[in-house]
């Protein structure tokens, strides 16, 4: 826009309207006025008018303007001088070049621009925003992660405290998930579902059903008093059972994995769990009750998931963990225990590998089979106990175990199509647990040849896997493995040894799990296998329903 003119200025490129002499002042006269031609006398009114000069030409030409000036009316002049005025400037907006807009670049220097960005990254955001957890979720150890879900102060777990429901909101999924088969399963001759094998009433008529002795049975009662005898005073495991405040022990086989100490105390409490024993009741309640509530105060809350990796373990240690705690909620269902074991399955689904659908190592690295078989038990686990596993973190176990079998799924690899011992049980029992019938031909032949390379004297971790596969599956191999595999163990407990009473614990040699796990590791693997009659109802059993995993 043009700036506004003073009154009576006229507009640039207009001519002045010219002012009658009459019209201006004396002094403008003098000056402005052409200079009239000399009279030497008057004349008579009725002389001959003089000739026509330019003077008089003049005159006219003044006359004229006179009448244009002064008889048009004004707004008639107004009028004309305006529309010519608008004429003008439309003329001038039409002709005059665009100019081109400075760039950002050119009118701000590098480091305007990076304060702008950085300003507009730090802006409030007006909507909330769901925030993922990223690969590291650490948070101060100190802070009782049971705070940040429930209004209690900590988690009490003796048999007369009842703990208002934790505030985290879980949906009701028992008629959406809750399994029908497998491990809710029941046989002809003992009738129950889940862990109840695990009782008192049904435990003898499973070890007779299935093949224990009393031999085994007192193998598992030195077992679960050797590890109960070797529990910190802070309530947890380790595997250097010779820490904290047991530093006279002299058992030896220390394992060399100090760090992992919720992986150790998981391991620790899986035997005693097996067993029937939990914080509400059993001979080593008590146990159970320190090592439960040292898991519970080692979580790592981040939203509504629960960390319990650590630096030794790490998703080793949490799957372990998860299976601890969803065991002891679902032989319990005790109220306080059901938001940490829900919130460490939800850890699991957001840890698995997005690609690939396994487990490793760190959330969301590509997995590994043996990683897999541990956070895959706690889902299903956690399955039995009527908590939420997504459907699509079931699904991604699937996709996984497809990309590491070879032979059409009768042998498993590590990351990868293979072959391996301890990978090739673990496979299978997984895919058991996934809905495998029993007459599937890629399990009947990983069946025959587990049965084949025969229990391992050294190899616990195998033997724990392939026990499974084989006591599910049943049958003669079956009876052939357990003779095997339950006599060895029987035989080679130790007993008495040394200056510390290491009665009813394992020393299985040098293997990668024996020097890592040492000891504790050897000695809850063993005593797992032992009450593997009863631990789990089995997966085949003749009254079964066809459901499973729902997907």
């Amino acid at each position: 826009m043009s700036e506004p003119h003073e009154p009576n200025q006229v507009p640039n490129g207009s001519h002045p309207p010219q002012v009658p002499p009459a019209a201006q002042p004396a002094s403008e006269l003098s000056s402005s006025a052409p200079p009239a031609a000399p009279v030497a006398s008057a004349a008579p009114a009725s002389a001959t008018p003089p000739a026509e000069d330019p003077a008089a030409e003049s005159e006219s030409s003044k006359g004229i303007n006179f009448l244009l000036f002064q008889a048009v009316p004004s707004w008639m002049f107004s009028l004309a001088v305006h529309t010519v005025i608008l004429v003008i400037l439309g003329l001038m907006v039409l002709v005059t070049p665009v100019e081109e807009m400075p760039s950002l670049t050119s009118v701000m220097t590098k480091n305007d621009l990076i304060e702008e960005i950085v300003d507009d990254l730090t802006d409030p955001i007006d909507e909330p925003v769901e925030i993922t957890p990223t690969e590291t979720l650490d948070v101060e150890t100190e802070v009782n992660p049971i705070e940040d879900v429930s209004e209690v102060e900590e988690i009490e777990i003796a048999d007369d405290v009842e703990a208002p429901v934790a505030a985290v909101e879980f949906e009701n999924i028992a008629n959406q998930v809750a399994p029908q088969t497998d491990l809710l399963s029941s046989s002809e001759s003992v009738t129950g579902s889940g862990l109840t094998g695990r009782g008192a009433e049904a435990r003898g008529a499973m070890i007779r059903e299935y093949g224990g002795t009393k031999e085994s049975e007192a193998a598992v009662a030195m077992a679960l008093k050797w590890i109960a005898n070797h529990q910190n005073p802070d309530g947890g495991w380790s595997f250097d059972h010779t820490a904290d405040g047991r530093r006279n022990c002299t058992c030896g086989n220390i394992g060399t994995l100090k760090t992992s100490f919720n992986g150790a105390t998981a391991m620790a409490l899986l035997p005693f769990l097996g067993a029937g024993n939990t914080h509400k009741k059993g001979a080593y309640k008590k146990q159970v009750e320190a090592g439960l509530y040292y898991l519970t105060r080692k979580m790592k809350v981040n939203g509504a998931t629960g960390d319990l990796t650590d630096a030794g373990g790490r998703m080793y240690s949490h799957g372990l963990c998860a299976i601890t705690l969803t065991e002891a909620f679902a032989m319990t269902k005790d109220r306080q225990l059901m938001a940490p074991a829900q919130m460490s399955l939800n850890f699991i689904t957001y840890a698995q590998d997005p690609v690939g659908g396994g487990w490793r190592y760190k959330p969301r690295q590509a997995g590994d089979t043996s990683v897999v078989g541990w956070q895959l038990m706690a889902l299903k686990s956690g399955h039995m106990a009527y908590l939420n596993v997504p459907k699509n973190t079931i699904a991604g176990c699937y996709k996984f175990l497809d990309s590491v079998q070879a032979n059409s799924g009768a042998t498993y690899g590590y990351t990868s199509p293979g072959g391996g011992h301890a990978t090739t049980a673990v496979g299978l029992l997984c895919r058991m647990y996934l809905g495998w019938k029993k007459d599937e031909p890629a399990l009947v032949r990983g069946v025959e040849t587990i049965s084949k390379w025969g229990p391992s004297k050294s190899d616990m971790y195998f033997n724990y896997y392939a026990t499974q596969v084989m006591r599910h599956h049943g049958g003669p191999l079956w009876d052939k493995w357990n003779k095997t595999m339950r006599d060895h163990l029987v035989a080679t407990q130790e007993m008495g040894k040394g200056q510390c009473d290491n009665t009813g614990s394992w020393n299985m040699g040098a293997g990668h799990g024996a020097r890592v796990g040492g000891r504790l590791y050897n000695t809850a693997l063993a005593t797992m296998i032992l009450e593997v009659y009863y631990r789990h109802m089995p997966i085949y059993a003749q009254q079964a329903a066809e459901d499973d995993f729902p997907l």
